[in-house]
């Protein structure tokens, strides 16, 4: 019998190339999710915590904020690095357009850049994270730079 592998451990900088991409599950935004982390994180505009004296806000409806849609995609990608992923360096974060209490999130993440690093046993590795709602459309993007880890010798 051979070595089983482990369900769920992220891929090592070796197994990538730039150029290789792939998509997350989908998880759908709850209200439940938008009072809690408005309450965990102290996100108390009004924008995001009155249900109901919208007029004159900017956006009508029950949207929610930019932070949590980046948390929600980080934690879709997670398995893709779990046991590998060393280090979140930088990324700049674009917000592309309003998510709502109700829409269903999915990642689009393809690598850009790849390096390896001054230390054996990790490389850097960018991506392009395009985080789409559940009618196609780029509510946010970030482009993370990495530390992951290189795949162990012998």
């Amino acid at each position: 019998m051979s070595t089983p592998r482990m369900l769920g451990h992220g891929d090592y900088w070796d197994d990538l190339k730039v150029g290789d991409a792939f998509i997350t599950p989908r998880r759908t935004i709850t209200e439940t999710d938008l009072v809690n982390f408005c309450n965990q994180a102290w996100f108390t505009e009004e924008l995001f915590t009155n249900a109901h004296a919208r007029e004159g806000m900017a956006i009508q409806g029950r949207v929610v904020p930019g932070a949590l849609v980046y948390s929600f995609a980080e934690g879709l990608i997670m398995p893709s690095i779990q046991h590998t992923g060393l280090a979140f360096l930088e990324a700049t974060l674009k917000v592309k357009g309003p998510t709502f209490v109700g829409d269903t999130l999915q990642v689009e993440v393809e690598v850009t850049e790849m390096r390896p690093t001054s230390k054996p046993g990790r490389g850097l590795i960018r991506t392009i994270n395009r985080v789409r709602n559940q009618h196609g459309a780029v509510v946010l993007e970030y482009d993370p730079l990495r530390m992951q880890a290189r795949r162990p010798q012998g």
